[in-house]
């Protein structure tokens, strides 16, 4: 019975306790009045309170009021105007008299009971425990411009540590003091450290993807990485560890360490040895490499390896103190050394930046031009660059060789010394020599004087081939640069220097596939889908993208996809109207339309004598009368080829450069003749149909002559200006001469008889005929299987010129 008793009693005194402590929370919690700290009405504006707020503040500030109530008295300052400045928690507490913002509008003012009525429920603020909040904490709190601004750019040097937190966190506190031993240990290495506040900064948690309190974020190259693990000191620092890229330092022996020094050349950069008895890389070093990657490389020596005896041997290495050394291009002796029991980030940092360009080191990308030869500051002093224009083979290694010896021996301030391949960086190389390729390597002395490219220059004359002449003629230059300013007289505006450096795009895409699969098994892992779901998102949009397209493909009609055939009255814009607006550019040909170019004396030398190896010029011999019906029939024949870049579409008017055709077959035919071949082909008197396929660089043609089908012309484009009788009487004429037509086809398409002339209507359509089976004499030329014409040289449009060479 007494066992009974007391087990009915216990459950009654439970709750009565509960319910005075409740009580007692709530009365503590109306005590708080943030417009009673602050000194301010319940009407104050915005202004007034933040004038309130800088006056309590500057008073009871730690750093000046000396009360041992200071502190306490400050974070509540701190506190109410975080209240009172906020809108939504400044009315939350005007009508419920809650400062939670977390907590529901209207719910009970007690925060210890959650619908009383329907069950118990007992939370960690049932207490009305408040964070408060350690002022140091105050210089890592994190606001949403200047996380945007500041520390986004900057992970891309050094790795962030982040901690969500808010008000009224009773988790946060059971974390903050493994928290301040983590941040005294990483942030002398170098690691950033923020604190945001859910409750103040809720558009900054959301970028981040943090919705709950406490949550530790790492940040390294702007993307964001939750720490999922249990909260230990030992945990964050090697979250911080994995976060960095995997490559950073390169482990070093005896065997690689030549490689590792020499490979200068292609790396662009300096080399960083630090020889330890640790067989671990400090986490030091590895985010010192991490700041200083685009510039150095790094590497790690570990002393009590068995196969690096030699390597510590060769250097005369201490090995009671860790040691570093930095290599330029001098790959036997280091630039510099530094040695230390206790290295610090601020020396190694020093010891770095100090050292992080070659002796003379390549333009590679505009970046490092900017940074070697920064524009020309009126409070600053001349900075002046002197570059070799030069070449990678191997013959330009001596030259290339001098140069640098005469730079190691020429150090100065206002002097820097670097180089550039031209077959790398060609715009910027022909800025500086007049658009003319460079025989030998170049030297140019030049100042930048504004960041849209302007330059200031003069090349040193005489060129550079690595002789004493050359040192001394250079030496004597740059004296007089610095004696007269006004040296430089010549002027450029260069143009931004190509990337050599940059990343092939199929593996930067992957890197960025690499990283968002990473992220995506991070959050499946740990089930936090509120931060996985623009992700998710963005990847079902895609697939939903894509095998929406293979379905519209797959039920679409077949006839759907076929391109429209054009109407039977338009032709391809070739005729008269096409071939005027043709010019001598090369672009490639629009839908409809093929660019058909006139030989003239302008464009004859660019498009035949000088046309590039490997490119053919496939031109139409034409006269006045034949003009219009050959171009349209031309282009209806070739337009199927017109999309291939190394052919190219012109006409030859015969009534212009009647010589043209006799002068090319007669040369063609010499040749022939003194190889042992002869052409008993009589020179016909009308060349109007005729097509050549001429290499310019080989000096080489393949010949079309006319072939007459006798078929009816497809289009009656060309016929509207004849009568109906005369159309009668021509198509009876071209079918009584199908007998002769029919044995013309049986010929080579090469070979073809011109037809004795008539009528006019007859001589229209016989010129329309005499392109019908161009088509097939194209797919020959395109295989490579038609005769080619060899030719000792080119005849010139000019008559005159051609006599004079004949005579």
């Amino acid at each position: 019975m007494t066992v009974r008793r007391a087990s009915g009693i216990c459950p009654v005194l439970l709750a009565i306790f509960l319910l005075i402590l409740g009580e007692q929370s709530a009365e503590t919690a109306s005590d708080y009045d943030p417009y009673k700290i602050l000194g301010v009405s319940r009407s104050a504006s915005h202004p007034e309170i933040k004038r309130a707020y800088k006056n309590l503040a500057r008073e009871w500030h730690p750093d000046k009021n000396k009360d041992p109530k200071a502190e306490d008295t400050f974070i509540k300052i701190t506190k109410s105007y975080g209240i009172l400045s906020n809108e939504e928690r400044r009315s939350n507490f005007d009508r419920y008299g809650q400062m939670d913002e977390n907590q529901a509008f209207g719910q009970s003012q007690h925060p210890g009971f959650r619908s009383f009525h329907n069950s118990f429920y007992f939370d960690e603020s049932f207490f009305h425990f408040p964070r408060s909040r350690d002022f140091a904490d105050s210089k890592y709190l994190l606001h949403h411009a200047q996380f945007n601004s500041d520390v986004l750019p900057d992970s891309h040097k050094r790795p962030y540590l982040i901690k969500v937190t808010s008000e009224w966190c009773f988790a946060c506190v059971h974390i903050e003091p493994v928290w301040k031993e983590t941040v005294q240990e990483l942030e002398p290495l170098g690691v950033g450290i923020g604190i945001v506040d859910l409750g103040s900064e809720r558009r900054l948690a959301n970028q981040l993807g943090a919705h709950r309190a406490p949550s530790i974020i790492g940040l390294v190259n702007g993307r964001v990485t939750f720490f999922h693990q249990a909260v230990v000191r030992e945990h964050l620092r090697q979250f911080i560890e994995d976060l960095l890229p995997y490559k950073l330092v390169e482990k070093i022996t005896d065997n690689n360490y030549l490689t590792f020094l020499d490979n200068w050349h292609e790396e662009n950069k300096p080399s960083v040895l630090l020889f330890d008895q640790v067989p671990i890389v400090p986490l030091l070093y590895k985010l010192t490499a991490f700041a200083f990657r685009d510039y150095v490389r790094f590497g790690h020596v570990d002393q009590g390896d068995t196969h690096c005896t030699r390597l510590l041997r060769q250097f005369n290495i201490n090995t009671y103190a860790p040691t570093m050394m930095l290599f330029k291009e001098d790959t036997e002796k280091p630039i510099d050394i530094i040695q230390a029991r206790g290295l610090k980030r601020q020396i190694m940092d020093e010891f770095v930046s100090n050292n992080k360009f070659l002796q003379v080191p390549r333009l590679v990308n505009q970046k490092l031009f900017d940074e070697l030869c920064p524009v020309k500051q009126f409070h600053r002093r001349r900075k002046y660059c002197v570059l070799l224009i030069t070449g990678e083979d191997q013959a330009f290694h001596p030259g290339n060789k001098a140069f640098l010896d005469f730079a190691t021996a020429n150090r100065k301030d206002v002097l820097r010394f670097a180089y550039v391949y031209q077959r790398q960086q060609p715009q910027l190389c022909q800025a500086l020599l007049h658009n003319q390729a460079s025989i030998s390597p170049q030297v140019v002395i030049l100042e930048r004087r504004t960041q849209a490219g302007k330059v200031l220059y003069r090349s040193v004359s005489g060129g550079w081939n690595g002789s004493e002449e050359d040192k001394y003629r250079l030496h004597e230059q740059l004296e007089l640069l610095q004696k007269d300013p006004t040296y430089l007289s010549l002027d450029a505006t260069l143009p931004e220097l190509n990337n050599e450096m940059a990343p092939i795009f199929i593996i930067h895409w992957m890197n960025v596939a690499y990283d968002y699969i990473l992220q995506i098994y991070d959050d499946l892992l740990y089930s936090n889908w509120r931060e996985m779901m623009p992700i998710l998102s963005l990847i079902f949009s895609a697939l939903f993208i894509l095998f929406g397209t293979v379905i519209i493909q797959a039920f679409s009609e077949p006839g759907e996809n076929k391109p429209r055939k054009p109407k039977p009255k338009e032709q391809p814009q070739t005729e008269d109207d096409a071939s005027s607006r043709a010019s001598t550019s090369s672009r490639p040909p629009k839908k409809n339309f093929v660019e058909v170019t006139e030989l003239t004396d302008i464009t004859y030398i660019s498009n035949l004598v000088k046309l590039r190896p490997g490119h053919i010029n496939v031109v139409l011999v034409l006269t006045n009368a034949s003009k219009k019906a050959l171009l349209g029939k031309f282009a209806k024949e070739v337009f199927s080829f017109s999309g291939t870049q190394t052919l190219h579409f012109s006409f030859l008017n015969a009534d212009k450069h009647c010589h043209w055709m006799p002068s090319l077959l007669r040369s063609a035919s010499d040749a022939a003749e003194s190889e042992g071949h002869s052409d008993e082909d009589e020179e016909p008197s009308d060349y109007a149909g005729y097509v050549l396929a001429l290499n310019g660089h080989k000096k080489y043609f393949c010949l079309f002559r006319p072939v007459f089908t006798g078929d009816d012309p497809s289009d009656s484009s060309s016929e509207t200006s004849f009568s109906s009788n005369s159309k009668r009487s021509s198509r009876s004429r071209s079918r009584s001469s199908s007998s002769s037509s029919s044995r013309s086809r049986s010929h080579s398409r090469e070979d073809g008889a011109g037809p004795k002339r008539g009528s006019s209507r007859a001589t229209s359509i016989e010129v329309h005929h005499k392109l019908d089976r161009l088509g097939l004499w194209m797919e020959r030329l395109m295989e490579g299987t038609l005769p080619r014409l060899q030719v000792p040289a080119w005849p010139s449009l000019d008559e005159s010129a051609n006599s004079s060479r004949e005579s």
